[in-house]
């Protein structure tokens, strides 16, 4: 008995939440057919003005060398993250093939997320970042939001821990942290079966002070100490 009033309580919310969408779309139908030549006239304008500003914003992006990858060198390194909001920094070094995969695909992510400026240091030319980053394992990938060190991806194993991982698993990856515009699920990998990062459970550091990031050990990613 009990059960079926749970069901019959169950069905009448349903349907009253049901009822409540259809008639709040109702509304907003009757509203779009009632309109005068003057609303769409200020709807126009205002998608006009909208668009003006967005491309506005992409040029400044651009002008501060977003969409690109670029190289960065540890003495401009405090100048140039202080011109950009959201960025992502790939610690490298040419002999390792790793960062080389690293490269090919922050390559086409530049391009695809220009919100974000996408950048590499190659740590040995750059001691006092790898230190005070706590770089321990390259390739490494510092993530920057709002002026703090957000996030460190540090080689492949929240990629699934094999080479051939595809671009969308670090496009997810990245968008997990939100340095980029992700349009996908942030709750569940592109690639089945691999696992998820930890990030929110990451304390932020003020990467201004010179502070932030962190480093582990991996088998299949070569240590920097």
């Amino acid at each position: 008995m009990a059960g079926n009033q749970f069901a019959e309580v169950f069905e009448s919310q349903l349907m009253n939440a049901a009822k409540i969408v259809e008639e709040k779309l109702d509304a907003e139908i009757n509203k779009l057919e009632n309109l005068d030549e003057d609303d769409i006239e200020v709807i126009r304008q205002k998608r006009l003005e909208q668009l003006k500003k967005n491309q506005k914003q992409k040029d400044v992006w651009r002008s501060n060398g977003h969409g690109q990858y670029t190289e960065l060198s540890e003495q401009n390194f405090f100048e140039e993250c202080k011109k950009s909001d959201n960025i992502v920094i790939h610690f490298y070094r040419d002999t390792t093939f790793r960062c080389k995969i690293f490269d090919k695909h922050l390559s086409a992510l530049c391009q695809k997320y220009i919100e974000a400026r996408f950048m590499k240091v190659n740590a040995e030319k750059a001691p006092f970042l790898t230190e005070r980053l706590n770089i321990k394992v390259l390739p490494s990938l510092v993530v920057i939001v709002g002026g703090k060190t957000k996030d460190t991806v540090v080689g492949f194993d929240d990629l699934g821990g094999v080479d051939d991982f595809p671009v969308a698993m670090l496009e997810w990856r990245l968008g997990v942290t939100g340095v980029i515009k992700y349009a996908g699920d942030l709750s569940e990998p592109p690639v089945k079966g691999k696992p998820k990062p930890a990030i929110f459970a990451q304390s932020k550091k003020s990467i201004r002070s010179g502070e932030g990031g962190q480093g582990d050990d991996s088998d299949t990613d070569e240590d920097w100490d």
